[in-house]
């Protein structure tokens, strides 16, 4: 994790380091200092080291003061004893921050790397998203009806667009939404994010703003007695509580994920084990193929999570932040669940399936 970035001597000086403990000091990008793991050592870090000015020795020191929960760093970097630059760093500066990225070596000319960049221009003319939306569509009609299929089509781009404007709101830049037929939709970005509390934020806003959807369309509905608007609301809603479901790559399972490993790493691997253990006998209980499938994905993303425990750049969330991404996801989960069943109650067959399904 990229824990500081900073003007040292005309050069950027960055520091790295994990909860594991290890911390190492990079000086135009040349490792210039490194501490190991040392659970005895505290908050308080020193490295020292030296760089040569002509035949003129200089001593420089990076004292760092670090605090996980929460997250803050104080540090005071000088040389010869003279403090150059000095200040604090909280998780806001490390959510904002773009890590520092290897240059890639210069690729020679090869029919695979044509291949690539005419891939790349066809993504920019965005012929792929159309191409995928259009057969989502088709897929959709054939299966249902048109009606169905831009209802779906409706909920699916509201559900992606709220993860899109969580990814906007931490000043990511984004690709947009593709609808995968028969997988639903994806908001993929050219980011990656840098702090669990992203992770929730970006994962739980999809689910968050289909609840929102559900409310207006509760609404309509009140208003104009259509039932078309109940059966959207309520189909609607039961599609957001299945992608709250506590599994990996769902994005309750990401925010499972977050808050379980921001605990530790034990923690974190027992927990969504458990939880892709429950997928299975629900994927088995309910004869769900392509669940299955997710499920092979989010074992991966587990074992992916526990390989890189150790190195992990993401800032884990602090108790408050565990605290409060729970309370958000179980209320959210319990405010879809109400619509559900608002219209369960009222008796008919095609509205209450979603409820009894819950119930079984």
């Amino acid at each position: 994790m990229e824990l500081l970035s900073i003007e040292f001597l005309g050069k950027p000086l960055r520091l790295e380091g994990s909860l594991a403990g290890w911390q190492q000091l990079f000086w135009d990008n040349q490792l210039v200092s490194q501490l190991d793991a040392d659970s005895e050592r505290g908050s308080n870090h020193q490295h020292v080291f030296t760089l040569m000015a002509g035949e003129q020795t200089l001593e420089c020191k990076l004292h760092a003061e670090l605090e996980w929960q929460p997250f803050e760093l104080r540090y005071v970097a000088s040389v010869n004893d003279e403090v150059i630059n000095e200040g604090r760093r909280g998780s806001k500066d490390i959510e904002q921050q773009t890590p520092y990225k290897k240059p890639e070596p210069e690729k020679r000319f090869s029919l695979i790397g044509l291949v690539s960049l005419g891939m790349k221009a066809l993504k920019s003319a965005k012929v792929i998203k159309v191409a995928l939306a259009s057969a989502s569509v088709a897929a959709y009609s054939w299966l249902f009806s048109i009606e169905f299929a831009l209802a779906l089509i409706l909920c699916l781009v509201v559900h992606e667009y709220g993860h899109v404007k969580a990814m906007k709101y931490f000043g990511m830049k984004t690709k947009g939404i593709y609808l995968v037929p028969f997988l639903g939709g994806l908001a993929l970005s050219d980011e990656k994010i840098n702090t669990r509390w992203q992770d929730v934020v970006i994962s739980i806003m999809g689910p968050m703003f289909g609840f929102i959807l559900s409310l207006i369309l509760l609404g309509v509905y009140v208003a104009t007695d259509e039932v078309f608007f109940a059966g959207l609301a309520v189909f609607n809603a039961f599609l957001n509580l299945f992608n709250l479901l506590p599994i990996l790559p769902l994005d309750g399972g990401h925010v499972l994920k977050s808050i379980s490993f921001s605990m530790n790493s034990i923690a974190g691997i027992v927990i969504c084990t458990a939880a892709a253990l429950g997928g299975v006998v629900l994927s088995y209980s309910l004869g769900l193929t392509l669940f299955g499938f997710l499920l092979v994905m989010g074992t991966l993303e587990i074992v992916m999570e526990w390989r890189g425990r150790h190195h992990s750049h993401l800032l884990p969330l602090d108790r408050y932040g565990q605290v409060i991404s729970a309370i958000w996801y179980v209320g959210l989960v319990v405010g879809l669940i109400a619509i559900i069943a608002f219209f369960a109650s009222s008796g008919d067959a095609l509205l209450s399936l979603p409820m009894q399904i819950l119930g079984t």
